[in-house]
């Protein structure tokens, strides 16, 4: 039987933020490598990864289609399915298809609103769905099951490391916008006739150098809740799963005058965490 495939994304996990948290469950799975997103933002981040594309090492002294030709090839063993390589993955670029097409139940859970089931992402999935709240990792957990002859691949998009990196409403940030239509848009697409209102702009200044590192240390907290649960998952996963655990991209805490991602060159945007291994 193929490996099952479980596909994790931190949204917005930089890479330090991983080094600074406690994550045993983690480690357990394999090495850790600070590694780079294709995107600084979390909808064209998700599209390359789940065209088969993994995060990068940026290496030096190799043409760029090598680097493309080898990763696609990787997934030979990540699946432990033999002659996998790029053209398995041509026209359709997409891992759900090749999945789909090998006998995988695919099924994903996402948090963020940019990646509902409307989008182009949900195609070749057989149950894709946009979780109620930003932080309901848990609730992925307990939802999870392998049952059945088939290999699943579960793609999880977490929130729970995105802005505002908060577990619960206390003490919570707000910038105007992300807290208006963007947090509404699950509402939106239950009854799209409904109008929704939209919160009156607010004057603000940026956030001080102490907020910055409240935040950040409040990505750290967010980090060691998830492992904490994927404890919990890695019960449930049969031994033979692949799991990689990674993030779509970095955020910015000050750093040169920069807070969150998106429209933002800068290296913090782009390092984040990679492991990936069999279950331990």
């Amino acid at each position: 039987m193929p490996n099952h495939l479980l596909y994790i994304i931190m949204d917005s996990c930089r890479f330090d933020s991983y080094q600074a948290a406690k994550t045993p469950n983690i480690d357990s799975i394999g090495t850790v490598e600070c590694r780079y997103s294709y995107a600084s933002w979390t909808s064209p981040s998700h599209y390359t990864m789940l065209m088969g594309m993994i995060p990068h090492t940026s290496p030096q002294n190799v043409f760029a289609s090598e680097v493309y030709k080898q990763e696609f090839v990787k997934w030979v063993d990540r699946l432990g399915i033999p002659n996998l390589s790029f053209k398995t993955f041509v026209p359709e670029l997409s891992l759900a298809k090749v999945c789909k097409n090998l006998g995988y139940r695919t099924v994903a859970r996402v948090s963020m609103p940019v990646l509902n089931q409307f989008t182009n992402l949900n195609k070749y999935f057989d149950d894709y769905a946009l979780m109620p709240n930003h932080n309901d990792f848990a609730s992925m957990v307990e939802e999870i099951d392998f049952d059945g002859d088939s290999p699943y691949f579960y793609f999880l998009n977490l929130g729970e490391t995105h802005y505002p990196y908060m577990l619960s409403e206390e003490n919570l940030p707000r910038i105007s916008g992300v807290h208006g239509v963007f947090k509404k848009m699950d509402q939106f697409i239950e009854d799209s006739n409904e109008p929704i209102e939209e919160e009156a702009e607010e004057e603000q200044s940026f956030f001080s150098k102490q907020e910055m590192q409240r935040l950040h240390t409040q990505q750290i907290s967010c980090v060691e809740y998830i492992d904490g649960l994927l404890g919990k998952l890695l019960e449930k996963c049969p031994e033979n799963t692949h799991i990689i655990v990674t993030a779509d991209h970095g955020e910015l805490f000050g750093e040169d005058n920069y807070f969150g991602h998106g429209p933002i060159m800068h290296k913090k945007c782009f390092e984040i965490p990679f492991v990936e291994g069999i279950k331990p």
